[in-house]
């Protein structure tokens, strides 16, 4: 319980309200890591407990550290009453590990995907990706970053002493009940948090400190900029250093993305600084934004309400103290060189164009969707795209609905190469793998190519990074096909039943063709099924509760796997 009660401390400086020190989670690090996804408690408001989620600890998880080239093998071990996955967002690994829908922990179980780090230095994530229940299980504290070094960021003069001059920030934005407790699929997301912290103060030497970044929220925009508009250097994107550090006052930072910024603080011991999203500066169409939607009639349910839409608030405070030994006290004039991939070598181009549900063309369906892609909602029995291994694409995305939509790619990292015809601006030039497509038909067309893991049984995901239109089904899959070296691997995945317990509905994933039959604990046959698909999904509804069995009758292979139906 030791780091839950750090999330506790407060501090209530003169003539203001009380405020909290920011938590800076534990690190891992090591060829073997270990993860428990708990339940847990957390006092967010005095004398109220909330219900919480996070890896080895109350809310979120210990900081990964990793390097370019280490062998890692990780354990995730579910403690909950439900399933899970773990997907490690960013990170270029095999279908198998990446830990998407597909990939499901039941409850009790262990999940052990081992891998060789391929990324480059950058801030990833990790977070969950059931289906239907990502936003619940990462609202209620399932997350935390990874931190890749490699030889080339080692070679620069940065910040990297963990908690000292190199810090993650979190960023969510919550709902709260009237009793506390986090709420989902609502727009009442009017509390900040900040590694789990509200009210955050940070205490940062009086040098040059690097702050990694993550939008862990699950539709928030933000518009990030500090007090005074003092600049800033961006220096990462998602995946990668940029070429050069970019200097901003403001950084438009959507859903699952990641920035890496560079803050000269060497002449201003002292000083209080507020890191503030500015999201009264934020256009239509965006989260965040006086409108959610480019329809004037458009809205979200309770969103006009919330009042962190449309103002100017708080992210966190920086106290600035003396500076720490050898400090660093000067930005960087150039970082790495990122070789984008030719669009000469272009073996297909693709077109993603998101629509409302069966092109409901109404304000409220433009704007609150659910969201489909080329015309469909996401379906686990149908591979949308099957890639060749190696093959360099170009993708373009064409929003056809009235609000922004952050897109994720899993496996790869790509390059954008123009937003509504124009070229990326200089801070959106590195390697990226969640892109803000603008709303009423804004494109957006990136490069990328999808090298190193074939594999013919799990597939990939993309989809909107805003976790409620992700669970509503705007999502797709594609498998890469073809022969690999020896780094992926084409095993046939395991079969499992989730949930598990089950209510009304049970679903059975990772099949090949064969025979499904379901058994009652008497021995009673009570369905057989010919399964052609990856997905079968089974009704349970009429079904009393206790105990059933699923023999499922594949090539060469039989196997009897237990349910609990609550």
């Amino acid at each position: 319980m030791k780091k839950a009660v750090q999330f506790l401390i407060w501090v209530l400086p003169i003539g203001i309200i009380a405020q909290n020190a920011l938590f800076i989670p534990d690190t891992l690090s090591g060829n073997s890591i270990e993860l428990r996804l708990q339940s847990g408690q957390v006092e967010f408001y005095p004398e109220y407990l909330t219900k919480t989620m996070g890896y080895n600890q109350d809310y979120l998880g210990p900081t990964l550290m990793l390097n370019k080239g280490q062998s890692v093998n990780m354990h995730v071990i579910n403690d909950l009453s439900t399933s899970t996955t773990l997907h490690w967002h960013g990170m270029h690994v095999s279908a198998k590990n990446d830990g998407g829908p597909h990939t499901v922990i039941p409850a009790g179980n262990t999940w052990s995907p081992s891998f060789t780090v391929m990324d480059q230095a950058a801030t990833y994530w990790y977070h969950p990706h059931l289906h239907q229940h990502t936003e619940e299980q990462v609202t209620l504290g399932a997350a935390g970053v990874i931190i890749v070094r490699d030889p080339e960021e080692r070679k620069l003069i940065l910040p990297r002493t963990y908690g000292k001059d190199d810090f993650p920030i979190v960023i969510q934005s919550r709902a709260f009940s009237a009793d506390k407790q986090m709420m989902i699929q609502t727009a009442g997301d009017d509390v900040i948090l900040c590694n789990g912290t509200r009210d955050a103060y940070l205490q940062v030497p009086a040098q040059v400190v690097r702050l990694r970044l993550l939008n862990g929220s699950t539709e928030r925009v933000y518009n990030l900029g500090f007090s005074d508009d003092m600049p800033f250097y961006q220096i990462a994107t998602d995946g990668g250093l940029l070429n050069a550090p970019v200097s901003l006052n403001r950084l438009i930072l959507a859903p699952g993305e990641r920035a890496e910024i560079l803050f000269d603080l060497h002449n201003v011991e002292g000083k209080t600084i507020q890191m503030t999203s500015y999201s009264s500066e934020l256009s239509w169409g965006m989260y965040g934004s006086s409108h959610p939607s480019m329809m004037p009639m458009g809205s979200i349910p309770g969103y006009g309400q919330n009042g962190l839409n449309d103002r100017d608030f708080k992210v966190m405070q920086l106290t600035v103290v003396a500076p720490t030994e050898n400090p660093i006290l000067a930005v960087p004039e150039s970082l790495i060189t990122n070789k984008p991939y030719p669009i000469s070598e272009t073996s297909a181009y693709r077109n993603l164009i998101f629509t409302p549900e069966h092109d409901e063309m109404g304000p409220g369906a433009m704007t609150n969707g659910p969201f489909e892609i080329n015309d469909a909602e996401f379906d686990p029995n149908i591979i949308n795209f099957r890639i060749p291994l190696n093959n360099t694409e170009v993708w373009e995305l064409t929003n056809r609905t009235a609000i922004a939509h952050p897109f994720q790619i899993h496996d790869v990292q790509f390059y954008i190469l123009d937003i509504n015809g124009n070229p990326p601006p200089p801070n959106e030039q590195g390697r990226k793998d969640v892109v803000l497509v603008p709303p009423m038909s804004g494109t957006v067309r990136f490069i990328t190519r999808f090298a190193d893991f074939a594999n013919q049984e799990t597939p990939f995901m993309y989809h909107c990074h805003m976790l409620t239109h992700e669970d509503a089904g705007m999502m797709g899959q594609f498998i890469v096909e073809g022969q690999t070296s020896g780094i992926a691997t084409t095993t046939k995945p395991e079969i499992t039943l989730y949930p598990n317990p089950a209510y009304d509905q049970i679903t059975v994933s990772g099949l090949t063709p064969g025979i499904i039959s379901v058994y009652n604990a008497n021995g009673q046959l009570l369905e057989t099924r010919k399964s052609e698909k990856y997905f079968e999904k089974f009704q349970l509804s009429g079904l009393p509760a206790g105990m059933y069995f699923f023999k499922i009758q594949e090539k060469d292979d039989i196997q009897l796997l237990k349910v609990i139906k609550n």
